[in-house]
């Protein structure tokens, strides 16, 4: 059992969502990432998916998606260089002043960015890989009680140079 990721564009129209979806429910597969946004094309959407499977598992996943009639192409990211970054919000409560200045230290060790804060919260974003996202929340819930966390889906593209 592995992480993969694999991506499809899919024609953009009410329930084509759904559909992707319940295929993985219909069959007890675990989405473990999904995000959605238009291309360049209006009528066309790509879908990042990470699933966490085996070999057999992802390959019938695979060949379930190729069959459905609103996707265009299935892209597996498995064996080829991609560039894949998730969103990464992180908001921190009763912060007093000694807490703002270690938020921004690790803001900054992380290139992430504090985008909010007031005398008693602080807000930063981060637009990571998962596996550094993980490490800064982990940091954080480390240094700090009162934390909410929320996560974007990653998104991914085929490199242009082989990494």
């Amino acid at each position: 059992m592995k992480k993969r990721w694999i991506s499809l564009y899919v024609e953009n129209y009410s329930g084509v969502l759904v559909k992707v979806a319940g295929l993985f429910s219909a069959k007890a597969y675990n989405l473990d990432s999904l995000t959605v946004g238009p291309t360049e094309d209006p009528t066309v959407s790509r879908m990042t998916i990470g699933v966490i499977s085996d070999d057999a598992t992802f390959e019938q996943i695979k060949k379930q998606l190729n069959r459905c009639v609103e996707v265009i192409k299935v892209i597996d990211f498995t064996n080829i260089p991609i560039h894949r970054d998730e969103l990464l919000y992180i908001k921190i409560a009763s912060a007093d002043k000694s807490d703002r200045e270690e938020v921004f230290r690790i803001a900054q060790a992380f290139k992430a960015e504090v985008i909010d804060c007031d005398m008693e919260q602080i807000l930063i974003r981060c637009v990571q890989s998962e596996q550094r996202n993980d490490s800064l929340i982990q940091l954080v819930h480390d240094n700090f009680k009162n934390i909410e966390v929320v996560r974007g889906g990653s998104v991914a593209i085929e490199s242009i140079s082989m990494l």
